[in-house]
């Protein structure tokens, strides 16, 4: 069930000599750790244990997360879109591991291997159409059910059982944190999950019962792991 596809990086990347071994590095993601931050773009991160969130900062009003990248994508989509500037912060949600890279070489190397270039742009696709299903849950569901959803996304990407407190839940939905003490209690009633000391343990049922109920999520679920594969 915790099986979310993934893509070998390493040997993808390894079929040009500029990204061979010894042109990127295997780097820790720490809690918190911010990878990207608005025009940045020095560096690309394919994840290879953790989950990382791309966030929209409100300024003045409640930061919101757009999407979420695990050991199926890569944080930097600027470059594959060709963009020079990136307009979100991207920090660490569940601690791990990734690979990074030179933008610049892995530019080239877009440029020169169709096969690499057509991967890249698969997830880019399966990315986009995340963040317009989060929007769309955002938009029609209650709270509880955005919560369900969002803590499935994470254990597909990092495993049923992962740490998270209600303060960082609360940015990442953009809600009181009250809101998610309510919303985590009602989906523990409902024996979808067990949540204690900043630790979340999702239970079997949980994505049957998601998945179940809303047809996005399904279709959603199922672009993610089929769309992109190289």
């Amino acid at each position: 069930m915790w099986c979310y596809f993934k893509i070998d990086w390493l040997t993808l990347m390894g079929r040009k000599s500029r990204c061979a071994p010894g042109r990127y590095s295997i780097v820790a993601l720490s809690m918190r750790q911010r990878l990207e931050e608005p025009g940045t773009g020095g560096f690309v991160y394919f994840v290879e244990e953790g989950v990382a969130s791309v966030i929209a900062d409100g300024g003045s009003r409640m930061a919101m997360e757009l999407g979420l990248i695990g050991r199926e994508g890569m944080v930097g989509l600027a470059l594959v879109y060709e963009d020079t500037e990136n307009p979100y912060q991207t920090i660490v949600q569940v601690p791990g591991n990734a690979i990074q890279v030179d933008a610049k070489k892995l530019r080239s190397l877009m440029q020169e291997d169709s096969a690499v270039r057509r991967v890249l742009m698969r997830f880019a696709r399966a990315f986009s159409i995340q963040v317009a299903a989060t929007a769309l849950a955002n938009g029609r569901s209650k709270l509880d059910e955005r919560l369900a959803r969002w803590l499935i996304m994470v254990g597909d990407r990092a495993g049923p059982k992962f740490p998270i407190t209600h303060e960082f839940i609360s940015i990442m939905l953009g809600v009181r944190r009250s809101g998610v003490t309510t919303a985590v209690q009602l989906l523990e009633s409902q024996g979808l999950i067990r949540a204690k000391q900043a630790l979340v343990v999702l239970l079997g049922k949980a994505v049957s019962a998601v998945g179940g109920a809303d047809e996005t999520f399904r279709s959603e679920q199922g672009h993610s792991r089929r769309g992109w594969r190289g």
